[in-house]
């Protein structure tokens, strides 16, 4: 990565937002944890963070005026990354808690893991698979482990916004990308290796773009 592009860590109060931070910051990016819109609107790439209930995350934002401004500065071609609870807020909406409007940035909603007789949330490492190329899994094998924690997961409407799946009693959408949006159901900021090759090919993704 030959710059340092600037990345806000969109702050609206739920999310391990410190540790994506920091992971960021190892990669070589300038990240920033703030709901200040100027300082959003000028970062060369927004993550959107989360851990938590869907229908809080989604009422935080809105009351923040986040909501916007995320869909504004990905309408102008600035890249977005989801992470976990963040990637299922990219959605139409969720069952969650009685249900939930997302952002509605990619068609589809967000429903319970199949888990069967697995405990839920689901928490550990599990494979994921890719199932074609992307900027964002420059590098990583077509076939590696990330840390999760979850109880629900996306499901897209449209097939070709899936980039990588996993099993957890069922199969279910762990990454999807339609550039420049992206959202990874796993925490990479916790994976090790390959969480933060994925991290740096983001970073990467916002420099070109920047540049």
């Amino acid at each position: 990565m030959n710059a340092s592009p600037r990345i806000g860590i969109v702050d609206y109060g739920m999310g391990n937002r410190r540790s994506v931070e920091k992971a960021l910051e190892h990669v070589g990016a300038r990240a920033t944890i703030t709901s200040d819109q100027a300082e959003l609107r000028a970062s060369d790439g927004l993550v959107v963070p989360g851990v938590g209930a869907f229908p809080r995350a989604m009422r935080n934002l809105r009351e923040l005026g986040l909501d916007e401004l995320v869909a504004e500065r990905l309408g102008a071609g600035v890249p977005v990354l989801g992470i976990c609870l963040g990637m299922q807020l990219l959605f139409d909406s969720s069952v969650e808690l009685g249900g939930a409007a997302g952002l509605g940035l990619l068609p589809g909603r967000v429903e319970a893991l199949e888990a069967g007789d697995l405990k839920v949330p689901h928490i550990g490492w599990n494979l994921v698979r890719f199932e074609r190329s992307s900027p964002l899994t420059a590098g990583l094998p077509d076939e590696c482990a990330f840390y999760h924690v979850h109880t629900f997961a996306p499901v897209p409407a449209e097939a070709g916004d899936v980039l990588g799946r996993s099993e957890y009693g069922a199969s279910f959408v762990s990454a999807v990308a339609r550039d420049p949006l992206f959202g990874v159901q796993f925490h990479p900021e916790k994976s090790s290796t390959h969480g933060l090759r994925l991290l740096e090919n983001f970073a990467a993704i916002c420099a070109r773009v920047a540049a």
